[in-house]
Parts: structure tokens; C-alpha cells; sequence
């Protein structure tokens, strides 16, 4: 790697963390972001004012273009963007942060992809690991640079990483020990064009598994269960279910969890031994459990770390009753089928906040979903018509269109009764109105708790 030209497009997290793991390998580095009103001193100082790199931004020129070896892609930016199509055009060979760290990573990985549930099984993984060893990193999609945490692992360490679809189309050698789809419903239909692209992408976590390895998939996903089932497959499969009774893997059984390892039923624990709530989430502890135990995690480890795990900031968080209304965050429900998993949690009569950025997904099915349940949706953003018309024409029209997050947390306030709940669950990205779901998660709760 030493004697091979970088080029790090984008500046954001994982383009400054990409170019502080590369700076322990190398200093031919050029940090490139299209942005041509960055300030470089400053993001010369958020790198390390002792890093050597050099920084462009606006136009890419040509010359750096032609000099570059290997180019590294953060995730935000798509392959298909022209100035990586000309990178790739010259010669360069593309790898995303996830493939750079990968490089630097020791020890065990066990890997975490899916439409939704990612950030809540990732975070239990993590605290269950953290339970059977200190050498313990929790990183990727969730929050954290993967490129931070790799050099510091050891033969002994266990990498638990949140690998999204962006960071997968961009994985070349990447390798994990033990992997695991939870579900696939579309997504990122702006990004990858189709829901096959989407969908493969997905599958990509597998690549470069072999027949040591393990995925963990979830079986009630007719293209999981399909995939899981295919001969060209090689790393062995441990299917979950919360809807059938396997002859091998995890299941609900009424409101008890086992696992099956095809010999042996084994009762593991009850869902009113859990501080989480839904079905959503007895999934992602049966896909926690079956990556822990491929792992090599004793039972009893993987059952106290579930049994203590609270949910996960902005996925179904209970805020603070008031008035006897109780307040739900589910910033992160960021899609339809995530915002469905959300409404189908709530116990009591919901009033609903919905809208945001277009991925351009479909609305009818998570309409569908609100039954008896959602008394009033309440709608912003650049999609609130768009949902809106989706509802009348699925027969819902109890609708508020708002102008702001105030005004649509105001209204939510004034028509909730007691024994109401009102969640925020917007089906759509943050983006427009907020830097991220995690902004837009906490100023609901500021706002409520005022």
C-alpha cells in the first residue's frame, strides 16, 4: 500500500478518518470533496494539523485524476458519480471506507446489513461481546468510522460492524467470519436505481465468505428465505423466525424464544424478559443470538446481554408521558416498512408524524398498516402531498398538512387525549429539513419535554 497514490473522495467522517488510517501507511494522499467552499485549515485541523495530504476541492483536476492508484469512496458518494467514473476510466481501482479499514482489521468480524433493525441488532451484538470480551468494537453504519477502530484491533478481537448497502457496493476483499441480513423491502431506490441493485448489494456481504463462515438470515423474508436456500451459497446458514416453528434455527414460539440446532430444541428466554418492545424486535434478538452463538458466545452470556439491553435512541423510544399522552422517537423509522414496524409496536391510539425527504418510496402499504390505530397523521416536508394523496386514496383522511417541526409537534400536543400516544415515525429521510434522523430525533424531545 506504501507506494500506491490515494485519492479520498469526500470529507465528511469517513473521508477524514480514511485519511488518518492511511496516514500511518503512507503521505501520497489527496483529500478531495466537490464542495469548493470548504475551509481547509479547518479540515486540515479536524484530519491533523501532523498528517501530511493534500486537499482539493471544486473541480477535480485532471492531473489528479491520472496520478491516482486507488481511490476511496465514501459512502455518500456513489460509484456512479462522474468524477469516480472517470477515476475508474484512468485506471484507479475504487474502494470504499469499509474496504480500506478492512485492510487494518485483526481478528474476528461478524458484519450486519438489512433494510431495518440494523443500528438496534448491531448495538445488542456489540453490548453482548462487550459481556464475553473486553476486546470488543462496535463501528461502521452506526455512528462510528470503521477506519478509527481497525488498526486498534488484535488477533482477539471481535468487530462488530453496521455495513449498509452504500458501504457494501464498494467492498472488494472485505470478509466477515459471521454475517447476517435481517430483511430487505426498498430503499434507497434514489441510489441504486432498482430494487434488484439494492437487493444484490445486500446479498454482497456474502461474497467472500467461505464454507468456515456463517449468515444469519431471516426466514420469514420470502428473497432471505430464497437466498439462504440457494446451492452456490457457502458460508452455513442459521435462519430466525417469528412466524413459523423451524426444524433448524431460532423461532418464536407463542411468547417464548428457542433455538434448534437440528437435534436439540433449546429454550433460550420469554419476550416479557426483554426491556424491547414489538415483533420487529424479537427478530433482531433472534438475528443477535444466531450471530452470537456462530460466534462462539456461551448461552448464557448471549441471554444476560439481552435481557439487559434498552432500546436504541431514535427506533421506538419512549420519551415521557404526559398528561397521560406517552411520546415515542422513532426518528430512525426512515423508511415505509420501518415506520410500519413502529405503528404496529404502539398499544394505544396514535397520533402519527409522517413526511420528510423523497427516496421516492411507496406509501400505500404503511398506510395500510395504521387499521384502527392511527387516529391523525400529521405530515411535513417534501413529501406531505405526496403521502397525503397516497392516504385519500387508500381511504385515510384524517391528514394535517404543517409548515414546520413545531407546528407539526404543536398539533400532535393540542389533539392528543389521554390514553394517547404520538409518535414520530416519518417513513422518509431527515434530509431538507434536518442534518440527519439523529438531529430531528432529538428536537422532538426537546420539543415534547418543554
Amino acid at each position: 500500500m506504501k507506494d500506491k497514490n490515494y485519492l479520498v473522495f469526500g470529507a465528511g467522517i469517513s473521508g477524514i478518518g480514511s485519511v488518518q488510517l492511511l496516514s500511518t501507511v503512507t503521505e501520497n494522499i489527496t483529500l478531495y470533496d466537490g464542495n469548493k467552499e470548504l475551509d481547509k485549515e479547518a479540515l486540515r485541523e479536524k484530519v491533523g494539523v501532523d498528517i501530511k495530504f493534500d486537499i482539493v476541492t471544486g473541480v477535480l483536476p485532471d492531473e489528479v485524476v491520472k496520478a491516482t492508484d486507488i481511490t476511496v469512496l465514501s459512502p455518500g458518494v456513489p460509484p456512479s458519480n462522474p468524477d469516480v467514473m472517470r477515476l475508474k476510466a484512468a485506471g484507479a481501482r475504487v474502494w470504499g471506507e469499509v474496504e480500506l479499514a478492512y485492510r487494518f482489521n485483526r481478528g474476528k468480524i461478524l458484519a450486519i446489513t438489512g433494510t431495518n433493525g440494523k443500528t438496534t441488532t448491531t448495538s445488542l451484538v456489540g453490548e453482548i461481546c462487550a459481556l464475553h470480551t473486553k476486546d470488543t468494537f462496535v463501528t461502521g453504519n452506526i455512528g462510528v468510522a470503521y477506519t478509527t477502530c481497525a488498526p486498534k484491533t488484535t488477533d482477539n478481537s471481535l468487530t462488530v460492524l453496521e455495513i449498509s448497502s452504500f458501504q457494501l457496493e464498494t467492498t472488494v476483499e472485505f470478509h466477515s467470519q459471521v454475517s447476517a441480513i435481517l430483511n430487505i423491502t426498498p430503499d434507497h431506490l434514489d441510489r441504486h436505481g432498482t430494487f434488484e441493485n439494492y437487493a444484490q448489494a445486500k446479498y454482497d456481504i456474502t461474497k467472500n465468505q467461505t464454507e468456515d463462515d456463517t449468515i444469519v438470515l431471516n426466514y420469514d423474508d420470502p428473497l432471505l428465505k430464497g437466498f439462504g436456500e440457494r446451492s452456490d451459497l457457502r458460508p452455513k446458514v442459521i435462519f430466525f423466525s417469528s412466524s413459523e416453528i423451524l426444524d433448524k434455527g431460532l423461532y418464536l414460539k407463542g411468547k417464548e424464544f428457542y433455538y434448534n440446532d437440528g437435534a436439540h430444541e433449546v429454550f433460550l428466554l420469554r419476550t416479557d424478559e426483554m426491556k424491547l418492545l414489538g415483533r420487529h424486535n424479537y427478530e433482531n434478538v433472534m438475528a443477535a443470538i444466531g450471530i452470537c452463538l456462530a460466534a462462539g458466545i456461551p448461552q448464557e452470556t448471549i441471554i444476560k446481554g439481552v435481557k439487559g439491553f434498552n432500546a436504541v435512541e431514535h427506533r421506538i423510544e419512549f420519551v415521557v408521558e404526559k398528561n397521560g399522552v406517552r411520546y415515542y422517537n422513532d426518528s430512525k423509522g426512515t423508511n415505509p416498512d420501518a415506520a410500519i414496524k413502529a405503528v404496529e409496536a404502539m398499544e394505544r391510539p396514535t397520533i402519527l408524524i409522517g413526511g420528510g425527504y423523497d427516496k421516492n418510496s411507496d406509501y400505500e402499504e404503511w398506510i395500510g398498516s395504521f387499521g384502527d390505530k392511527v387516529k391523525l397523521l400529521v405530515l411535513i416536508g417534501q413529501t406531505r402531498e405526496k403521502i397525503r394523496d397516497a392516504a385519500e386514496r387508500c381511504g385515510f383522511t384524517h391528514t394535517v398538512l404543517c409548515d414546520t417541526f413545531e407546528e407539526a409537534v404543536e398539533t400532535c400536543i393540542k389533539a392528543a387525549k389521554p390514553g394517547d400516544a404520538v409518535l414520530l415515525s416519518p417513513a422518509c429521510a431527515s434530509w431538507g429539513m434536518f442534518k440527519n434522523y439523529e438531529e430531528r430525533g432529538r428536537i422532538f424531545k426537546e420539543l415534547v419535554r418543554k
